[in-house]
This record gives structure tokens, sequence and C-alpha cells, in this order.
């Protein structure tokens, strides 16, 4: 796909991978529409630019809302970028079930009520795409983050069979499966970190080039590992 004049709505666009994915999609020559949260992040993205839509992706209410705001514009590319992480460890502390719920909407429930809601534009295009955004832990899971991994393992399933479902149709559905990236969600995390700025490099190759999955970075030798040995590949990412 020839991202130069399409239009893209980019979920999750203020900081992170979603910053990077923004910019880079702008200097592509695409009409970019973010979505984010913190004023001070939003301001310095329209300073860059970049439009952006003030939504909260934790619930029904918001999700609605954004798709309310965005109407009857012309839509190409959906990317489900947005994503919240938390721990949810019983050898530390009770988990915070509030925390937990606000991560299962926006992780899983937000993409796919998103999808429901902007279908429809996307049908009306020539060549079309929608990308969810899930992560190498969809693959095989780490036990202090249960949540995380199971909104993003949700979202993965979700995404084969509504590739699948739409394969006779003008829609690619892409999932891009990031490693662990230098962002603020992975701050103090002690691993080898991914710099935003390739990852979304990656992901909008994807997209570019037609491909059905974007396995980056680390998660490539994960996808192979997982291939060959399942129980292998749990054992090292378990204690993650």
């Amino acid at each position: 796909m020839e991202l130069k004049g399409k239009t893209v709505l980019l979920t999750g666009g203020t900081a992170g991978i979603g910053r990077e994915m923004a910019l880079q999609l702008k200097a592509k020559g695409a009409q970019v529409v973010v979505t984010g949260r913190n004023p001070e992040r939003i301001a310095v993205m329209q300073a860059d630019g970049i439009e952006v839509i003030e939504a909260s992706l934790s619930d029904a209410a918001g999700v609605d809302a954004l798709i309310a705001h965005w109407g009857e514009r012309h839509l190409d590319v959906l990317i489900n970028n947005a994503g919240q992480l938390v721990d949810h460890d019983f050898r530390k502390s009770p988990p915070d079930p509030d925390a937990a719920d606000d991560c299962i909407y926006t992780n899983l429930n937000a993409p796919i009520r998103l999808i429901e809601g902007l279908l429809i534009r996307l049908q009306g295009c020539a060549s079309a795409a929608i990308v969810n955004v899930t992560s190498g832990l969809a693959i095989a899971p780490a036990a202090r983050q249960p949540i995380y991994c199971a909104t993003k393992t949700g979202l993965r399933f979700y995404t084969l069979a509504l590739r699948e479902q739409l394969k006779d149709t003008r829609i690619r559905v892409i999932e891009a499966l990031p490693p662990v990236v230098d962002t603020q969600m992975n701050e103090g995390r002690d691993a080898k970190k991914m710099p935003p700025a390739e990852c979304a490099r990656q992901i909008l190759e994807a997209i570019e080039k037609g491909r059905d999955e974007a396995n980056i970075g680390m998660t490539k030798a994960l996808r192979v590992m997982e291939s060959i040995s399942p129980s292998l590949a749990k054992r090292i990412t378990l204690p993650f």
C-alpha cells in the first residue's frame, strides 16, 4: 500500500511507538490523525503538525465518542496501537481489579469496538488496512503480566479470525508484534529494548509491503522457537 495521501487513524499516537508512527506517516505524505489523553503530549503533537483527537479508550463511552467524532470522514487505515500495561502479580501484592479492567478494555475491547464502528468507512476504499498492535507476549506469556498477555493474545486471535473473514475484500488485516521497546511502558525494566522509531518503521513497512504480520526484533526468534517447541518459548518468557 502506498501511504502517501492515505487517511490514517492511529490510536495512542502521542507517545512511544505511536508517536514515532505518526511522525513517519506524516513524512510519507499521509494525513494522520492520532488519539491521546495527556494534554502536554497532545500539545506537542499539534505543534508538530499532527491532528489529535482527545479520547479515552478505557470504556465504551470513550470509544463510542471517538467513532461519533469521526463521523462520515474518509478512512483508509485504522491502526489500533493504544495499550496499557498493568502488573498483576499475586506474589507481590493484591492486584487492582479496576486497573485490570481498564487494561482489558483498552487493549482488547476498544480495538474490536473501533473496528466494528469504522469498518464501513474502510469498506468504501479501493485499498484499506486494519493494523492491530499486539506483542511478542501474545505468543508466550510473562508471569508478572497475565492481564496484558491475555489481552494481547485475545487481540491476536481476533486478528487472525478477522483476516479470514475479510480475505475476499479490499481490506488487509495486519498484526504487528513488537518486542520490548524503549517506551514509558517499559521504564525501569532490565531488558534490551528496541528504539521506538525502529519499531514504528517496521510496522509501517509491513503495511507498505502488504504483509499479514510484522514480527519485529526478537519476536522473530520467538515465533520460530514457538513453532518448534511451544513449551521452550514459554519457559523463556514466563520468568520475564
